[in-house]
């Protein structure tokens, strides 16, 4: 406050140098620490927006989070229970990130037209327009945000596992029958490796 009072002395100062009555400079004054007030005023309630944003995020990265680890877990699980694998673990990865989608309204626009000319010739212009928008729902805070309608999963790129009994080809083969079976891909993207643990 020791600085808006500082300012209210200089624009007074500023003022008396001009020639006009008392009233007039007094009105002056007035309006002028009315504008520095509200200057002043309006930086204090500015909306903080981003915040919400990074929180959505957030939400998103430990909900993949949680459920990475709750698969490698579930198949930890599967394979220390086939006959020879031993105690195992497993690593799971993925391509990309989840994705959201977002709720659209689109607008088509077609128009077409047709010129003849005076030897029977016709020609045809067609133009398509179409325009593609966001809906929008307003929050709890009085802004408005996107709707979202779904949240995409990154697909499984490849897991890897490792146990004391991968070194025996039955007990690896039926590990990979297992995690291809349980992840929906490809063998060529499980690799089985023996562990140091007995």
């Amino acid at each position: 406050m020791p600085s808006n009072k500082k300012d209210e002395n200089k624009f007074k100062e500023f003022i008396k140098k001009f020639p006009l009555t008392k009233n007039q400079q007094n009105i002056i004054i007035m309006l002028g620490i009315s504008g520095i007030s509200l200057i002043f005023i309006s930086g204090l309630f500015t909306p903080k927006k981003e915040k919400n944003i990074s929180c959505s995020c957030s939400k998103i990265e430990i909900s993949m989070n949680n459920k990475k680890k709750s698969l490698e877990e579930n198949l930890e699980n599967i394979i220390s229970g086939i006959n020879g694998a031993g105690k195992a673990k497993v690593l799971i990865t993925f391509e990309g990130t989840p994705e959201t989608v977002y709720a659209t309204e689109e607008k088509k626009n077609n128009e077409s037209s047709e010129d003849k000319s005076g030897d029977d010739v016709t020609r045809k212009k067609e133009s398509n327009d179409c325009e593609k928008k966001l809906i929008t729902v307003k929050d709890c805070d009085g802004g408005e945000k996107a709707l979202a309608v779904t949240e995409l999963e990154p697909k499984i790129k490849g897991a890897v596992v490792i146990c004391p009994g991968a070194d025996d080809p039955i007990v690896k083969n039926r590990i990979t029958e297992a995690v291809t079976t349980a992840l929906n891909i490809n063998s060529n993207r499980v690799c089985v490796t023996k562990s140091k643990l007995k």
